[in-house]
């Protein structure tokens, strides 16, 4: 597939996937929306574990700041495209003061070291009931509006939200094929050749880190709007887990990856629930089977087949 085939197939699928909510009932479009909405957090994560090589087990808790940030302002009448740079700049800075001293182990020292921080921001989102009203949470989040035009409809705000998230994949595409992104890569390769060759392993490894932990506060705000209703649960440690099998179900460190890997965590459960009590087996089962038969990742079975050209 040459790139301009691959261009036209992607605006084409987008399109689609416009349009698909017009077909559906109510939860149908609440699935879509809540599809882009950890898309965004997934792509940031990729970002992070695909491509600079880390692991990291905390993505859910930058999620929940960024959440939590949109409940309040937003509750104190702020406006939404104020709230969501303060989110994204909130969860950047923490992702610094989080990964300066984490990023200094590796692998799955670096695991869990996020993963403590995850159940850290928990415990306070849980506890500290004054600011974030503890185990009831925040309930009345207001949804935003666009040149006066409101966007409470659950269609309106799908769109609303998938627009957003094209924007974010578009601008984390280019900073892949940036020289950011050639360093990312060639940190993941190969590190010590990396800084052989001039490369700040720290301050690369940082960046990507601070970044991927934006795109979770960016999708922690678009999903206190979806919802309405945020509270602890929401952002403990099994939704890091699932953000992260997303990715390595979607193929690790390709651009595509974690759409085919959200797919697969957010909606395949559902399509699966006719099944009842089974359900939750068969899932485990096909995640399992298909981390045996394909570790790269679904992206990666055009190379299993011998495909030439496989795109990542």
């Amino acid at each position: 597939m040459n790139a301009k085939t691959g261009k036209l197939a992607l605006v084409v699928g987008i399109a689609a996937f416009a349009i698909l909510p017009l077909f559906l009932k109510g939860y149908g479009v609440y699935l879509c929306a809540l599809f882009c909405v950890y898309l965004m957090a997934t792509l940031g994560l990729n970002l992070t574990v695909g491509y600079a090589g880390q692991m990291s087990l905390g993505q859910a808790a930058f999620f929940g700041i960024g959440a939590y940030h949109a409940a309040i302002l937003l509750k104190l009448g702020w406006p939404f495209f104020l709230v969501l740079p303060i989110a994204a700049v909130a969860c950047f800075l923490v992702g610094l003061l989080l990964g300066f001293p984490a990023l200094r182990v590796q692998h799955h020292y670096l695991a869990f070291a996020t993963l403590g921080f995850n159940i850290l921001v928990f415990l306070i989102m849980r506890n500290e009931a004054t600011i974030t009203g503890g185990p009831l949470g925040i309930s009345g989040i207001p949804r935003p509006s666009l040149f006066g035009i409101s966007l409470d409809a659950d269609l309106r705000y799908f769109w609303f939200t998938l627009f957003f998230t094209v924007v974010l994949a578009a601008i984390l595409w280019w900073l892949l094929r940036s020289p950011w992104g050639r360093a990312f890569a060639a940190l993941r390769d190969n590190p010590i050749r990396a800084e052989s060759l001039g490369i700040n392993i720290t301050a690369y490894t940082l960046f990507a880190f601070a970044i991927g932990a934006a795109c979770a506060g960016v999708a922690g705000v678009f999903y206190a709007s979806l919802l309405q209703f945020i509270e602890p649960s929401s952002f403990q440690f099994s939704y890091s887990l699932m953000m992260l099998l997303a990715v390595i179900v979607g193929g690790s460190g390709r651009f595509f990856g974690p759409v085919l890997g959200t797919v697969i965590i957010v909606l395949l459960p559902e399509w699966l629930r006719f099944m009842q009590n089974w359900y939750l087996a068969v899932f485990g089962f096909a995640i399992v089977a298909l981390m045996i038969f394909l570790p790269g990742g679904l992206l990666s079975l055009p190379e299993r087949l011998g495909w030439k050209g496989a795109s990542k």
